[in-house]
């Protein structure tokens, strides 16, 4: 049911014990913890088949849980389904906009739905319209849309009834870099004015950006939480990055650079790169002498400091996973 909800709003959570999904004899997600505080960002990190997608179809009503339970806007995502469904917003990871109608109408059609006036449909779908960059498309059958301008539409409809807590399983997928900037500035709208969003996405620039929290997912367990900052401090300072001439260089490099290493060097055959967390009071010099000597070509050698990319590889590795059987296609 429609509420006007221009005054303030209670406090909303998204809250899990020991939440797990199974599939048969296999689990998907596992002892899940959450808890996720009014007008923050959750970022839920992990390879494919994680259990990312999984955990928002529990969250959103879309699943039953296996066992443990979870609570969203204050409500059981089981025993008070119908009451959650009207509490959030919803991106999936495929557009879910209507063809057949305008961009205008989907919106407008979708506001209905939430029961919200029509004069007041009209103007947020508008206002929507305009805050998406598709206003010039508005009265454009969607199917006529590019990709990019159906996921700003999808993002726009799961706003439209201005909900407390909202879904966004990767929703930048697919946008051009104006576009997905502006919605990095949406959601920085929608959560100073209260709103919980968790977020699932593969880009970590934008976990580290957005996330107050990030919790990393792997074979349906949470393997890591914090704050970007504090998952960063957990694998130490500096980083030296180094890209090779062909990937049959990188076992002479690692050799190379061995005796400035501060942990194990994480190889990347498809970049021809080299990361490296380095000792203290490395001298790039050095480094660069120590290659030579190998007779390694180095296209490019750097110092940075350590990334959520770095932590990700830290805590996962690189070895492949099962695919998530709610992300595998019927």
């Amino acid at each position: 049911m429609y509420e006007n909800r221009n005054t303030a709003r209670p406090p909303t959570t998204i809250e899990t014990r020991n939440l797990g999904k199974r599939y048969g004899d296999m689990w998907a997600l596992r002892h899940l913890d959450l808890e996720v505080e009014a007008g923050t960002v959750l970022g839920l990190l992990g390879h494919n088949g994680a259990g990312k997608t999984t955990t928002i179809r529990l969250l959103t009503t879309l699943s039953t849980p296996s066992e443990g339970s979870a609570f969203v806007a204050g409500h059981d995502v089981v025993t008070a389904a119908p009451r959650v469904r009207a509490d959030i917003g919803v991106a999936a990871q495929a557009a879910t906009v209507d063809g057949l109608l305008t961009g205008r109408a989907n919106l407008e059609l979708i506001g209905r739905l939430y029961r919200i006036p029509v004069p007041e449909a009209r103007k947020r779908a508008g206002d929507l319209l305009e805050r998406f960059g598709i206003a010039d498309a508005a009265d454009r059958l969607v199917k006529e849309y590019s990709g990019g301008m159906r996921r700003r539409l999808d993002l726009a409809a799961s706003l439209i009834a201005d909900p407390p807590v909202i879904f966004l399983d990767e929703p930048t997928t697919g946008l051009d870099p104006a576009a997905r900037r502006e919605l990095w500035n949406v959601l920085g709208e929608l959560v100073a004015g209260g709103t919980t969003i968790l977020l699932t996405t593969q880009y970590l620039d934008e976990a580290d950006a957005l996330a107050d929290t990030i919790v990393v997912l792997d074979h349906g367990r949470a393997i890591a939480s914090g704050t970007p900052s504090e998952l960063k401090t957990t694998i130490g300072g500096e980083r030296l990055e180094i890209v090779v001439e062909n990937a049959g260089q990188l076992a002479p490099a690692i050799e190379a650079v061995s005796s400035f290493a501060d942990g194990k060097p994480e190889p990347d055959e498809a970049g021809r790169r080299l990361i490296v967390p380095l000792r203290e009071r490395v001298r790039l010099v050095d480094v660069v002498r120590a290659l030579d000597a190998q007779g390694v070509e180095a296209v490019d050698v750097q110092r940075r400091e350590a990334t959520l990319d770095d932590v990700f590889l830290m805590v996962t590795g690189s070895r492949p996973v099962e695919d998530d059987p709610e992300e595998v296609a019927a």
